[in-house]
């Protein structure tokens, strides 16, 4: 009975965390060894992503209680789950560097927002920049009218200081 109790705790957890995830990135780990795996999930933590292995019968009555379907066959195999809570684009990016290094990693697809997506959204998505870069670009993307305002408005001023230095050197030339 205790096992049974565990596994309805497992499909809740899980459950939440579909719902709850704005990205989940599923993957198959076989032939990582374990200092891969624990570099990986460092990796992942440092990025805000949580990276759970779970049977994949749990797996699949987590997704469909939370309403993804399709996503079924991507559970065939040893499966990996890294769920993006804050950020969709992080899981992504840390599991596409993390594969290129190590060719054992094989991403398998995922989900964006309630829906199921390939590798290729998942290699597009990982090529997106982070949201912080992505902020500072939009934040230079304002700042760059008023950059221009200001320095069409420090024109005249820097005309006039000009001529003020012209009409002081004409004075020191007359003065002497």
């Amino acid at each position: 009975m205790g096992s049974l109790e565990t596994k309805k705790q497992i499909v809740a957890e899980m459950t939440e965390k579909f719902s709850g995830s704005q990205s989940v990135i599923i993957t198959d780990y076989r032939g990582l060894n374990v200092a891969e795996v624990t570099e990986l999930r460092k990796k992942l933590r440092e990025a805000g992503v949580e990276f759970k292995v779970v049977k994949n019968t749990l797996l699949k009555i987590a997704a469909k209680n939370a309403g993804i379907e399709g996503v079924d066959e991507y559970f065939q195999g040893p499966t990996a789950v890294a769920f993006g809570l804050n950020d969709a684009v992080a899981p992504a990016q840390v599991l596409s560097k993390f594969a290129k290094d190590h060719k054992n990693l094989e991403i398998k697809g995922g989900v964006l927002e309630g829906k199921v997506i390939g590798l290729a959204e998942i290699k597009a998505l990982a090529d997106l920049p982070s949201r912080e870069v992505l902020l500072a670009q939009v934040a230079s993307v304002f700042q760059a009218p008023i950059a221009g305002l200001v320095n069409v408005l420090q024109g005249p001023i820097r005309k006039l200081g000009y001529a003020l230095e012209e009409v002081r050197k004409l004075k020191e030339a007359q003065a002497s």
